[in-house]
């Protein structure tokens, strides 16, 4: 498998990235950490934005940089797009003409093909004779990454596209991002710190703090990993691939069914056998020794405990395995030490299907 390789030593005096990645050729693959945490400076260096002086990035099987050889091919011959967190469009130009810029740089008729399905993709072939100022926050990112795609690159780079937006512009976009997740065919390089972002998008997850990685993988392996700050973080959840199998209309529910059960969460508006994410904040789960029989939580689910630890002040995480799956569980220290929770322990988890979020 075709894989990314990115390895860069870079020293700013206060702040030194040292990272050592592969990632997938395919999926999006998240670059999540706090402000400051290199994130950016990464970025930038896989987009040659930013020249480390100890380098090597390869995709795909071509070499883009490797210090050793003396190699280092600038950005503008870097078959890639990338897409900033402001859109930065061309206030002079129309949007037709602001996504026509970079086709010159595209050879023979493919970059219009390209960009014909790129206007389809993202819903904006009704704002083609506007100009910038008259478009949404969000109106104005689809078009940007329509402008970044349009290149017809190897590889998509995206500097948290929604931190300028506010929640409702935020929620426009997120599905038209899902759907170049769904459709494209290149990899995606996606920087943010919002754990609803890489819930939602992220394939393959790589977090980073001051410079360096803590950890890289699959976003459930990774997301789920107890010895990461992120498991304890008030945020924290866990990421299931569900299809759905069945609504009922009359309780407006929706029931979808993973490797080993189901779950009934609030009506999904898709068809039977869709495919979708769903998200469990671990603040929502909450564990019993017996299954209950008159509850009025629809999820109760058997589950054995893999993992416990005390955090925070009155907060323990619990690990839980669902056949396949991996469930993250706060309760208080005490509801801990009452239950007698061990691990290894047969125990059942419930889940609120109106916390499960789409």
């Amino acid at each position: 498998m075709t894989v990314i390789k990115a390895s860069f030593k870079l020293n700013y005096g206060d702040f030194k990235l040292e990272v050592d990645l592969t990632l997938p050729c395919t999926g999006i693959s998240v670059l999540f950490g706090h402000s400051g945490s290199g994130k950016t400076t990464l970025l930038r260096c896989i987009a040659g934005l930013e020249q480390a002086p100890q380098g090597y990035l390869e995709i795909n099987g071509s070499v883009w940089q490797d210090s050793e050889q003396q190699i280092f091919l600038p950005t503008y011959k870097r078959p890639l797009g990338y897409v900033f967190q402001e859109a930065n469009l061309f206030s002079h130009l129309t949007v037709l003409a602001n996504l026509q810029y970079g086709l010159k740089r595209v050879k023979n008729n493919l970059g219009l093909i390209k960009l014909n399905q790129t206007i389809e993709l993202l819903g904006i072939g009704h704002l083609l004779t506007r100009m910038p100022n008259n478009l949404s926050g969000g109106e104005r990112q689809r078009v940007a990454i329509a402008r970044a795609l349009a290149l017809n690159p190897e590889i998509l780079l995206m500097d948290e596209p929604l931190a300028s937006l506010d929640f409702k512009r935020k929620q426009e976009i997120l599905p038209y991002l899902i759907k170049l997740h769904q459709q494209l065919d290149i990899p995606i390089i996606y920087v943010t710190h919002s754990q609803q972002e890489v819930a939602q998008l992220a394939d393959t997850l790589v977090i980073l703090e001051d410079g360096n990685i803590l950890a890289s993988g699959p976003l459930s392996e990774t997301q789920s990993r107890h010895d990461l700050p992120l498991a304890q973080d008030r945020e924290a959840a866990t990421v299931w691939q569900v299809t759905i199998a069945e609504h009922e209309s009359e309780y407006h529910l929706t029931r979808v069914e993973f490797e080993g059960g189901s779950l009934s969460i609030a009506k999904v508006d898709a068809k039977i056998g869709t495919d979708l994410r769903v998200q469990i904040y671990a603040r929502d789960v909450s564990i019993t020794l017996a299954e209950p029989h008159a509850t009025s939580i629809l999820n109760v689910l058997p589950a054995v405990i893999s993992h416990l630890s005390e955090g925070q002040e009155n907060q323990a995480l619990v690990k839980l395995q669902l056949g396949q799956q991996l469930l993250l569980a706060h309760i208080s220290r005490k509801s801990l030490l009452l239950l007698g929770l061990q691990i290894g322990m047969s125990v059942f988890a419930q889940i609120k299907g109106t916390s499960i979020l789409t």
